[in-house]
């Protein structure tokens, strides 16, 4: 299998493969599986296979465990370190006992209290990339970005990015220090990027786009056949999406997409790839799985034409309504 091709994220000089490996379904979430259960060691094994592809960047966070998933990957990477891009967020406050509180906490304190563990979890002293997880909206965005300004000169933190933010967030994050990076929630089953305008603002400020859940959280890799397929603590079970007549609505996108995926002898979690990496985004899909880590990365040797592209667009047009992709809890804490 071909090497995975290198970009520049954002224009302050990381250069990453054009394809990142999600880690969050390696660890459970305050208790509970995500995407099923996970195996430690088949994780692992995913995570060195992914870097004999040249698929070096991670995405983690400490909210996913909580913690347990950035000691997952320093167990992964130990002795390895300097061959990895690792991207990890904050935000999420954490207690310590190691607890979610459920509450976000972006205060300059909190921020050096989160990246000293974070470092420590991860057995390194720096990490590449690091993500405030979701804005809090108690504390101005200059002064948590002030903070992990800080880190940038004290060499703790190479380069810095929000997540789920408005283009007016990241304006006012950008001008205090240039950010990296935004990660946003990004398919064929959820464009608002594109309607918010947050796609121009980070073109015109040079920040690189990171799609999380390229797949839907899954849905259009066509494997989810009925709600009844999620195990019982499966986090997608509480997202509307994935609830009552908006379930099967989504179906019958995702068998459109297999169609023309089966025409051009690929699978519908390539195609969706492809769709997203031949806009110039760095999508980091999540899998604990070898087999589907090398499905992904053959995904990023495909060439879609301009009516390839029109056609899945047809299928699911921007606007198209496939349900929300949180709970109401969750999308409350989106900055839109």
């Amino acid at each position: 299998m071909e090497s995975l091709r290198k970009t520049n994220l954002g224009s302050q000089g990381l250069v990453v493969p054009v394809l990142g490996l999600g880690c969050m379904g390696m660890s459970k979430i305050a208790g509970a599986d995500i995407y099923g259960a996970a195996d430690e060691a088949e994780s692992i094994k995913t995570i060195h296979r992914s870097l004999e592809l040249g698929g070096n960047f991670l995405d983690t966070a400490d909210l996913y465990g909580p913690l347990e998933n950035e000691r997952l990957i320093a167990r992964a990477i130990k002795g390895n370190r300097t061959q990895y891009i690792i991207a990890t967020k904050f935000g999420f406050e954490i207690d310590d006992q190691g607890q979610m509180t459920w509450q976000i906490n972006g205060r300059p304190d909190y921020v050096r209290k989160a990246v000293e563990r974070s470092l420590q979890n991860l057995g390194t002293d720096y990490i590449d990339l690091y993500y405030l997880h979701r804005l809090d909206p108690q504390t101005p965005i200059e002064d948590t970005v002030g903070a992990m300004a800080n880190l940038v000169k004290e060499g703790k933190v190479g380069y810095i990015g929000l997540s789920e933010v408005s283009s007016q967030t990241i304006r006012k994050a950008h001008a205090v220090h240039p950010l990296t990076a935004v990660q946003t929630e990004y398919s064929l089953f959820e464009r608002d990027v594109e309607e918010a305008g947050i796609l121009e603002t980070l073109a015109e400020l040079g920040i690189g786009f990171v799609p999380y859940s390229p797949l839907g959280r899954g849905f259009i890799s066509g494997d989810i056949k009925s709600p009844d397929d999620f195990p019982a603590d499966d986090f997608r079970r509480s997202m509307p999406r994935f609830q009552g007549e908006q379930f099967y609505r989504n179906i019958e996108l995702v068998q459109a997409i297999k169609t023309l995926a089966d025409e051009k002898e690929i699978t519908s979690a390539q195609l969706a790839l492809a769709w997203i990496l031949s806009k110039g985004f760095v999508p980091i899909p999540g899998t604990k799985r070898v087999k589907y880590l090398e499905e992904n990365i053959a995904a990023t040797h495909l060439t879609l034409t301009p009516q390839d592209m029109a056609r899945l667009e047809e299928i699911v047009p921007l606007g198209t309504s496939t349900g929300a992709r949180y709970d109401a809890v969750s999308m409350s804490m989106i900055n839109s």
